[in-house]
């Protein structure tokens, strides 16, 4: 028995794997994109102080739709959600005096 021997294999190769496709098996083909960005990004304090004067210019309109004109600005969007403006218009006074105590704090993430 333990004169057997095996067969010699070949060493296996170091190759690629190969990306194979998710079967979806009655739906049909589709050309929509996923959304480019699926983490949410902290917005800095300038930004918020530029949302702020957008409020102050615009006082008659609601968060949701300040939200939706952040989010779809021609110059670059500005995403967050109305919940997150909620809060941080309650904290408005605080940023300020942020800003005013320390200028370089307007590219900081963390307000």
């Amino acid at each position: 028995m333990l004169d057997a021997k095996w067969k010699p294999h070949d060493k296996p190769t170091n190759r690629p794997q190969v990306k194979r496709q998710k079967c979806t098996e009655d739906a049909p083909a589709t050309t929509a994109k996923p959304m480019q960005q699926t983490s949410r990004q902290n917005l800095t304090l300038a930004d918020w102080f530029f949302i702020y004067a957008y409020i102050d210019a615009h006082p008659d309109t609601s968060q949701a739709d300040i939200v939706e004109h952040f989010r779809t600005r021609q110059e670059g969007a500005l995403i967050f959600t109305q919940s997150m403006l909620s809060r941080k218009l309650q904290e408005h006074s605080k940023m300020e005096a942020r800003a005013n105590d320390n200028p370089i704090a307007l590219s900081s993430k963390r307000p």
